[in-house]
């Protein structure tokens, strides 16, 4: 196995997954995602300041993680903190998702992923789903607020990040042609008991940019393309509209929000979607002993298998505190029940 790990993301200290460890586990899927773009804009790496480390983004978010026992980065700064009008949005510096490095040694990658290795592979995007990252440009409190009383104002953002974010997938999908496979998307619509804003409002204000950008990725695909919709929370509500927009797999499906239901989900929507995700409570994981997740484990397997439309997964980054044996008990229990 590798010694050095390596980042695949720094601010939510994702590490790369070596092929040793690909192979030892059977994962069969990998993420393809852009390289670094050859401008990086704004984006430095500050150091540590006080007792923080901090980052900006080719954004200009800023981001910041605590020196002593930090696991992530955190928001700290809002570039649109202060943005009033359109203008403010159209004379922004955005980042150029048509960056030519952003997709050097794109086609080969995928390539060698689909025909070498003969596994499947998501596309990874350039950025954080559409939603989200206006709110990270804003602030939460600014944009919510905007949700009331500055619709033009968000309208604009959202058709902004929209903007990019065809110009990118539209090129990748122009790089790979046929061999595109699963399109990565996410927006968190939701906390751990309902939804962040109301079903209306969603629907209103940001469900027509997801319906868009599915349909231009549909649209532009070569051959039949996948969309994958990560969305964590108590999302049921969403899941209709989400299947009309376009998505066809969700992920992570937390068991653990209110009526996240994998029984109740599998009877309503298994013939229209597929979870990724979705194996076993987290806290189950994290905190029970190995029996506890074996069972919990064959539930989850047992409610979202049949039929097919189940790609086993994790709900959330695995934590540092998680068990070692624990890990091993939710692998051996997929190895034993999990195979048609």
């Amino acid at each position: 196995m590798s010694e050095e790990v390596e980042l695949w993301d720094r601010v939510t200290q994702l590490a790369k997954t070596g092929d040793d460890i690909v192979e030892k586990l059977g994962i069969d899927v990998k993420n393809v995602g852009p390289e670094a773009p050859s401008s990086p804009g704004p984006a430095k790496d500050l150091g540590l300041v006080d007792d923080h480390y901090r980052i900006i983004d080719e954004f200009g978010i800023g981001w910041q993680m605590p020196k002593d026992e930090g696991h992530y980065y955190d928001l700290y700064h809002h570039p649109l903190a202060n943005a009033e009008s359109i203008k403010d949005i159209e004379n922004y510096s955005w980042p150029d998702p048509l960056d030519p490095a952003r997709f050097l040694g794109l086609k080969d990658r995928v390539e060698k992923v689909v025909f070498q290795e003969k596994k499947a592979y998501v596309m990874g995007r350039m950025s954080a789903g559409m939603w989200e990252h206006a709110i990270w440009m804003t602030g939460y409190n600014k944009f919510f607020m905007d949700m009331i009383q500055n619709e033009k104002l968000i309208h604009a953002i959202m058709e902004k990040i929209l903007e990019l974010k065809m110009k990118y997938w539209g090129r990748y999908l122009e790089i790979v042609g046929k061999n595109a496979m699963v399109v990565s998307a996410a927006d968190d619509l939701g906390s751990q008991n309902g939804l962040l804003v109301s079903l209306d409002m969603y629907k209103k204000l940001i469900w027509p940019y997801h319906r868009r950008l599915f349909e231009f990725l549909k649209k532009k695909a070569k051959d039949k393309l996948y969309i994958f919709f990560h969305n964590d929370g108590a999302i049921m509500e969403t899941v209709p509209l989400l299947i009309e927009a376009g998505i066809d797999i969700l992920n992570p499906f937390q068991v653990n929000c209110k009526g996240m239901d994998t029984g109740k989900f599998k009877k309503e929507f298994g013939k229209d979607l597929t979870i990724w995700g979705g194996s076993c409570d987290a806290r189950i994981l994290e905190f029970g002993n190995p029996e506890e997740v074996r069972i919990e484990t064959k539930k989850r397997i047992h409610d979202l298998a049949p039929g097919g439309g189940f790609i086993f997964a994790s709900i959330h980054i695995i934590q540092g505190g998680v068990p070692p044996e624990n890990i091993i008990a939710w692998w051996e229990t997929l190895q034993e029940f999990g195979r048609y």
